[in-house]
């Protein structure tokens, strides 16, 4: 019986505001450690023998970052699904099934979010080779966490009878949502509750059969999407019509909350869902303050407190319990007790037709970074860095002029029929409509310094005519 780790790499992570945005969310930061948390979860299993290479799901928008992060790391993924749109964790769960038998009718699969944290790996372990003999007669398993204290903000489990199958494993008497402070408390007391940490062991073939007993929709859905599926580079897209007329549902609402053949293994393994600024407090280590501090910062008087300066100096003076973020476009100050509601503001930024919420200054894309330096009216400049190798898709803009000035490295230039390269202090012009491209074919990386010019200067002022991402 193989075991295929399939990690859920979607999602916007917007509590974790203004680190977290929907370019570069929390899955794909490093929060915790100087890797980011997709690369700390597939790390976590690399040791296990018994696993085989991770499945990817993600959106598309992070298909290149989450390669990336992965090849930086050396792990060579079974695949990586690309969704046409967020639906979930019920239909990403089922095209992962697919995707597996497709491979090994027996496939079993170990259901992970990316954005997790695990302090107690061979805890983990030890949990999951508990399941194994229930996953194997075809339960449907999930870990549940033991309680440190009346959590609001998880959903919980309460085991019923003890199996026989293995020490520590319980059928599933009942699935509860998240609950108030008083109903928590009483859970915490009754001691058969758990939390409910959203990852799980099953058989692929099995998840599928409860998937179209209970949720036959999703199941259609999911099925076509698969069969209609194709190739594009290293990445496997889902069928666009198909999966879009997927209804969205967790894999709790649609099969767990259901299922007669629900399993759960209580267990302790330091685990967190970092779903807000005051639960990444908890997890990271503080001074004798109980200050947790990242970055350039002066603290006075400061109590358990996170100060996090991406950028710019910060100095803070006679607080406590606050949490401050400061990044280049945006800075947020909270009370711990209100992280909650770091939400909001993201649901104001995007009412409002900003984009703090979506990108950061400073813009990934699979051939390197941009970052905007200044704007102003019929003009912009920004900071591009290419990596070694990296080439810009050959393009054309209807509104814009730029003019390129290499800081360092080498540059090969296509403008209209013209080819050349420039390098340190030297620079070019590319006049509106005219066919370009920028490439790196040195071994460094390439900096340059853009400014454009024109009517208007946004992203979508963009004619590709060729591109090796395979962009549109």
């Amino acid at each position: 019986m193989k075991i295929y780790p399939v990690i859920l790499a979607g999602g916007s992570g917007t509590r974790l505001w203004p680190l977290s945005r929907e370019a570069l969310p929390k899955q794909l930061l490093p929060l915790c450690s100087t890797f980011s948390m997709l690369q700390e979860t597939s790390q976590r299993l690399s040791t296990w023998s018994e696993l085989m290479p991770p499945l990817i799901t993600c959106g598309n928008e992070h298909r290149f970052l989450v390669a990336e992060q992965l090849r930086a790391i050396n792990i060579a993924p079974l695949g990586i699904l690309l969704e046409p749109e967020g639906r979930n964790t019920a239909p990403s769960v089922a095209v992962a099934a697919h995707f597996l038998l497709k491979q090994d009718k027996d496939a079993v699969m170990l259901v992970l979010p990316a954005d997790h944290v695990i302090a107690d790996v061979p805890a983990f372990h030890t949990a999951m080779q508990r399941l194994l003999g229930a996953v194997e007669l075809g339960a449907l398993a999930t870990f549940g966490i033991v309680p440190t204290g009346p959590e609001t903000g998880y959903g919980y489990i309460r085991r019923g009878r003890a199996l026989d199958v293995d020490e520590g494993c319980y059928a599933v008497e009942q699935f509860v949502e998240k609950p108030d402070l008083a109903t928590a408390e009483a859970f915490i007391a009754d001691q058969a509750y758990s939390w409910n940490s959203g990852m799980f062991l099953f058989q692929a073939a099995s998840y599928l059969e409860e998937l179209r007993a209970f949720r036959p929709a999703i199941a259609d859905s999911c099925e076509k999407a698969f069969s209609g599926a194709y190739h594009d580079l290293d990445f496997c897209r889902l069928d666009e019509a198909s999966f879009a007329a997927c209804p969205a549902e967790s894999i709790d609402y649609a099969v767990m909350e259901h299922t007669r053949h629900a399993v759960v293994v209580p267990t302790e393994m330091g685990w967190s869902d970092v779903g807000s600024w005051s639960a990444l407090w908890e997890i990271l280590a503080a001074d004798a303050d109980g200050n947790v501090v990242r970055g350039d910062v002066y603290s006075d008087h400061v109590q358990n407190s996170m100060i996090r300066a991406e950028n710019r100096f910060v100095a803070v003076i006679g607080v406590e319990d606050l949490i401050v973020v400061e990044t280049k476009d945006a800075v947020l100050v909270v009370h711990k007790d209100h992280v909650q509601r770091v939400k909001k503001v993201v649901d104001d930024l995007k009412k409002n037709s900003r984009t703090e919420h979506m990108n950061h200054a400073n813009v990934y894309r699979p051939w390197g970074s941009y970052e905007g330096i200044d704007i102003g009216d019929r003009y912009q400049v920004k900071r591009i860095t290419v990596k070694p190798g990296g080439k810009l898709s050959l393009q054309m803009h209807h509104h814009r002029a730029e003019h390129w000035v290499v800081v360092s490295g080498t540059a090969r230039i296509t403008c209209g029929k013209e080819e050349k390269f420039l390098t340190e202090n030297e620079s070019t012009y590319i006049p509106i409509g005219v066919t370009h491209r920028l490439e790196n074919p040195g071994k460094m990386p390439l900096h340059l310094i853009e400014v454009q010019s024109g009517g208007y200067l946004g992203e979508d002022d963009i004619v590709r005519f060729d591109d090796i991402y395979k962009r549109s």
